[in-house]
């Protein structure tokens, strides 16, 4: 009888070892990180977002959703003390899509080094960072880099629409946001997932197709990238040009569908399961 309850005392001890705190994971973002939690404004062509994939897969993680449509970088940083942030064992910073579109100044490292505050974006991570380390000093940071985009026409009104990042805005390439963000991560040894150069998440597999007319004949065709570049797209008369069978790892030519959102939530877990 008492080896039997020495054994039982063993099992449980050694179950109740491999059990995990939860974790608490604010994630800060624009309309990808925002999505998750408004499934009904992608027309509801998405399922699920990138962090109920990620808590899905590590169900210890529980995830505070800390997106903001539309929102740059800029715009964080100087709202972030009103924010409501908390004190978390993790947070992702998920920006800069939309401070390349705006036309913010990227500015340098030299920037974040001293710095210099919102006026240009390398400044605007400077706050961000800080304030989450004000919060926890011990919680791991994850820094996420924007995806490659190609053209964005907004399901609920044509007229929202932008070019992809196969060419420079004001100057700025998306990529060079991308670098920029690799480069923070580098200077204060924090983890960044790189989905700008992510394979299977560039130009050429965001969409199957985009539908336009033939500025030729006038009949609508299925443009593949890069092929749909500088054909004329006319938002008070022309159809969607995204309809669903052209969604592939985007809905609408920048965020992401399900296999996008998949494709990022598996390597979030990936770096996760690093810390």
């Amino acid at each position: 009888m008492f080896r039997k309850l020495l054994l039982f005392c063993c099992l449980v001890g050694l179950f109740s070892s491999f059990r995990r705190d939860t974790l608490t994971w604010v994630a800060i973002g624009d309309s990808i990180t925002y999505l998750n939690d408004h499934l009904n404004e992608t027309g509801n062509r998405v399922t699920k977002g990138y962090m109920t994939r990620v808590t899905e897969q590590l169900p210890h993680v529980q995830f505070v959703n800390q997106g903001h449509n539309g929102w740059t970088a800029g715009r964080i940083a100087a709202q972030i003390e009103t924010l409501n942030l908390t004190k978390a064992d993790l947070y992702s910073v998920f920006l800069g899509t939309n401070d390349w579109w705006a036309g913010r100044p990227l500015g340098q490292l030299s920037d974040y080094i001293a710095n210099t505050g919102n006026q240009t974006v390398y400044g605007s991570y400077r706050i961000i960072i800080d304030k989450l380390r004000s919060l926890n000093p011990n919680a791991p940071i994850i820094l996420i880099t924007p995806m490659q985009r190609v053209d964005f026409v907004y399901l609920f009104n044509f007229k929202n629409n932008a070019f992809g990042s196969y060419k420079p805005k004001n100057g700025q390439s998306l990529e060079a946001f991308a670098q920029a963000i690799d480069s923070i991560g580098r200077h204060e040894k924090l983890p960044v997932v790189d989905l700008y150069h992510l394979k299977g998440l560039d130009h050429t597999k965001l969409v199957k197709f985009k539908r336009l007319k033939d500025p030729q004949t006038g009949q609508y065709r299925n443009y593949r990238y890069p092929d749909f570049i500088d054909v004329p797209f006319n938002p008070e008369t022309d159809e969607y040009p995204y309809p669903a069978e052209s969604v592939a790892q985007t809905y609408d030519g920048l965020h992401p569908s399900d296999a996008g959102y998949e494709r990022i939530a598996r390597a979030l877990v990936k770096r996760i399961k690093r810390l």
